[in-house]
C-alpha cells in the first residue's frame, strides 16, 4: 500500500476505528426527514464523527470547504424510491471529478442477487480500477434495496467477500446475528450500516456494540442519528462505543446525560 492510500485511510479511520455519518439519502429519497437542509443537520454533529458520506451535489452546496471533515463521495445512483428498482444503478461521477473534489474515498453500492448484480459489480470494479491509480480507497456498500429480509449471515458473508475480492478497500454492510462469521470471511475492514431507524437508542447501541466486539472497525449510521430528537446525544454515545470502547450501559448513560442538557 503506497503513502497516498495509507494517508487517506488514516484520515478516514483514525486509530483504526471510524464513525462515518451518511447524508446521501437524498439521491434516491429526495428531501428525507431530517436532511431537508443537510448543512444545518451536520453542524452540531461534526465534532463527533470522522467522515461524511455524501453526493457531490450536497458536498458543493452544503459543506464548508474550509472546515470539512474527510469525505466519502457517493458515486452511484440514477434511481429513486418511486422507480421500478433501486438496484438499477449507474456510475454518476467521473474520476476527474473525484480528484477535482479532493475527496478521501468513494462509495459504490452493489446489489448482489438482484437483476442488476453484474451491472452494479461492474460499477464497483470500474471505480476500483480508476481510483487505485490515484490512491483513492473505494468503499463498497452491500445494498439490499427494499428487501431487508436479505440481511442474514449467509447473504452478507457472500456480499462482503465478493466486494473484497473485486478490490474494495472497505466494505459497508448490515449487522446480523453471528456477525463474526461475516467479518471472518472478509479480508478487508467492515463498517456497519444503520438501515431503517430503530425504535430506541439502546437498540442502536446494542447492535453497534455487538458488531464492534465481533470485528467491525466502525459504523456508517445516518437516520438513527439525525432523525433522533436528540442527535448530538446519540452521536456522542456512538463515538464513545467506537473510539473509547464503552459498553451499552455506559453508552445509554452518556445519551441520557446529554439528552437532559
Amino acid at each position: 500500500m503506497d503513502w497516498g492510500m495509507k494517508n487517506r485511510l488514516s484520515r478516514l479511520i483514525p486509530g483504526g476505528k471510524c464513525f462515518f455519518l451518511p447524508i446521501d439519502h437524498g439521491y434516491f429519497q429526495g428531501p428525507t426527514h431530517g436532511l431537508e437542509r443537510p448543512g444545518e443537520t451536520i453542524k452540531p454533529l461534526i465534532p463527533y464523527v470522522d467522515a461524511l458520506f455524501c453526493t457531490r451535489g450536497t458536498l458543493r452546496a452544503a459543506i464548508d470547504p474550509d472546515r470539512s471533515l474527510p469525505i466519502v463521495l457517493r458515486v452511484t445512483g440514477c434511481t429513486s424510491i418511486i422507480g421500478h428498482d433501486l438496484a438499477d444503478e449507474e456510475l454518476t461521477t467521473s474520476i476527474e471529478e473525484i480528484i477535482r473534489l479532493n475527496v478521501d474515498s468513494v462509495g459504490v453500492s452493489v446489489f448482489i442477487g438482484s437483476d442488476y448484480e453484474k451491472q452494479t459489480l461492474q460499477n464497483l470494479t470500474t471505480m476500483v480500477n480508476e481510483c487505485e491509480d490515484f490512491s483513492i480507497p473505494v468503499m463498497a456498500v452491500t445494498a439490499v434495496g427494499k428487501e431487508m429480509e436479505k440481511r442474514d449471515v449467509r447473504y452478507l458473508g457472500l456480499c462482503t467477500r465478493i466486494c473484497a475480492e473485486l478490490g474494495a478497500r472497505i466494505v459497508k454492510t448490515y449487522w446480523c446475528e453471528d456477525f463474526n462469521k461475516v467479518v471472518n470471511g472478509c479480508p478487508v475492514p467492515i463498517i456497519i450500516a444503520g438501515g431503517p431507524k430503530c425504535d430506541t437508542e439502546k437498540e442502536v447501541f446494542e447492535f453497534v456494540w455487538d458488531g464492534m466486539q465481533k470485528g467491525a472497525i466502525g459504523i456508517n449510521l445516518g437516520r438513527n442519528v439525525w432523525q433522533n430528537p436528540n442527535p448530538v446525544a446519540v452521536a456522542a454515545a456512538l463515538k464513545a462505543i467506537i473510539h473509547e470502547g464503552v459498553d451499552i450501559s455506559a453508552a445509554v448513560k452518556i445519551f441520557q446525560d446529554l439528552k437532559t442538557k
